[in-house]
């Protein structure tokens, strides 16, 4: 009983971690690449799902195959303008990246080692 409300704290501070990341990061539908012309959404959208499709479903055979895809999804997503990050304090940084890591620990191992 002890080791699920472990894991449930765990569960709550990961998403409390995740939560204050999110709260800068802004995702927008334009397409504009600047040393091309236009780039569709459609692309680098398909580009992250085939990587997390062959990550899921096709481990063993594609893993090398996944993970080009994902990272040529992501900087396609970063090039676009796809993503635009705010600002963050110095404070919010420190207590997400704490409530993440601890939040994660606490999930996967049931303690926190310092």
């Amino acid at each position: 009983m002890v080791g699920l409300l472990i894991r449930l704290i765990g569960l709550i501070l990961l998403f409390t971690g995740l939560h204050f990341f999110s709260q800068n990061i802004i995702f927008v539908s334009g397409y504009y690449l600047p040393f091309f012309r236009r780039l569709p959404t459609i692309v680098y959208v398909s580009a992250i799902m085939a990587g997390a499709f062959v990550l899921v479903f096709l481990m063993r055979q594609g893993t090398n195959l996944a993970w080009i895809f994902l990272w040529i999804g992501i900087i396609l997503v970063f090039l676009s303008g796809g993503v635009i990050l705010k600002p963050t304090s110095l404070w919010n940084f420190i207590i997400a990246f704490a409530a993440l890591i601890s939040g994660y620990k606490l999930l996967n191992q049931g303690r926190i080692n310092f």
